[in-house]
């Protein structure tokens, strides 16, 4: 068996997850179940507004309450989605939920549609055969540190244990630590002796939640364009070199890279094609260009349209961000006669994305 480079300085020793392939296209929605867990990894990158909290996120759109099923419908649909990843937090933490919208989205999407999900296998163990019969196609283990080179009779091997005689695929997945190579080595070993079909090792990362605990650990950055922990490429590559010619479960070692230049931007590019209107234009990393204009209202957008004859197809009010937005070659041709009435003009490059977060955003006119 020989190492296999992959995408954005990813590698793997086969077999890879069909997961893994998915998120690769883009086409894996991720469905955070919770933020609660019982885990309490220092590494865990988790955001604020969703760490150790009960909330819903259809990527990133949040829901309004666990029952809005029609958000991840909709997710799904405009991301062209083949499959979904249940993540949290610990889905496990709130099994029924996560059986519902497994069952849900196998009746929406067939069979074919790949559903995995992630777990500390610490609380409720006992449901994961319900999750199975519900449609649910792989499980993935993050155990904590501590159990790394001690798995047996563990909780969380005890949730593998119940796994692996259901008819789930059943992985491993850890950050891959700088400092932790022995461990990481007993742990691929045990997985291997297990019969477990492949760990993913993933790329430390730092976090606006977790770099203070990485820092006091002696973790440092990659490098001044990445949020990557230095040293952590270099150790999973030297763990699967040792293991590569004893084991015969698939590695996976998943980089930051390929989590944004990859899996993250083919998602987006899915989803541009499916909210852009007219009036967007589409970059190469599936961002979303538009003109905008403020102070608006929906009055404002019409006088304007009537006034500079724009066609109604590349001007609307934006009733969320309370702007007006408009094709950006037709706001740059009246910019300055916008700027004489009182108005604000920029061109905005924003995320197609349910949240919309905005990368850039250029006054006009411009000097």
């Amino acid at each position: 068996m020989r190492i296999r480079k992959w995408k954005a300085g990813s590698f793997y020793v086969p077999p890879l997850s069909p997961a893994c392939k998915l998120c690769a296209k883009g086409a894996k929605l991720v469905l955070l179940v919770t933020g609660l867990c019982p885990a309490s990894c220092f590494y865990c990158p988790l955001s604020e507004k969703k760490k150790g909290k009960d909330v819903v996120y259809a990527n990133e759109w949040k829901l309004d309450n666990e029952r809005d099923l029609d958000k991840i419908i909709m997710e799904c649909k405009l991301i062209e989605a083949e499959g979904a990843g249940l993540t949290g937090g610990d889905p496990l933490m709130v099994w029924q939920r996560a059986r519902d919208y497994i069952s849900m989205m196998k009746e929406e999407h067939g069979e074919k549609f790949h559903i995995h999900m992630y777990t500390s296998g610490l609380k409720n163990a006992e449901h994961i055969p319900d999750l199975v019969s519900s449609g649910l196609d792989e499980i993935r283990f993050h155990p904590m540190l501590q159990y790394w080179d001690k798995m047996e009779k563990t909780e969380v091997a005890k949730a593998i244990e119940i796994s692996l005689r259901e008819s789930v695929d059943v992985a491993v997945e850890i950050p891959s630590l700088p400092d932790k190579e022995e461990e990481m080595v007993a742990l691929i070993r045990w997985c291997d002796s297990k019969g477990i079909k492949w760990i993913n090792l993933n790329e430390l990362e730092f976090s606006p939640t977790n770099s203070r605990a990485l820092l006091e650990k002696g973790y440092e950055i990659k490098s001044d364009v990445s949020s990557a922990a230095k040293g952590s490429e270099g150790v999973a590559k030297r763990v699967v070199e040792r293991v590569i010619d004893e084991v015969e479960i698939g590695i996976h070692y998943c980089s930051a890279s390929f989590k944004d230049r990859i899996q993250l931007r083919n998602r987006i590019k899915r989803r541009a094609r499916n909210v852009a209107t007219d009036l967007d234009i589409i970059t190469s990393e599936g961002l979303l260009i538009k003109g905008v204009v403020e102070p608006g209202c929906m009055e404002t957008a019409k006088k304007l349209a009537e006034e500079f004859d724009i066609p109604q197809n590349l001007i609307r009010f934006d009733s969320d961000k309370k702007r007006i937005e408009m094709a950006a070659w037709i706001l740059e041709e009246i910019a300055k006669d916008l700027k004489k009435k009182g108005y604000k003009c920029f061109i905005v490059e924003e995320y197609p994305t349910a949240d919309r977060l905005e990368v850039e955003r250029i006054s006009l006119p411009e000097i």
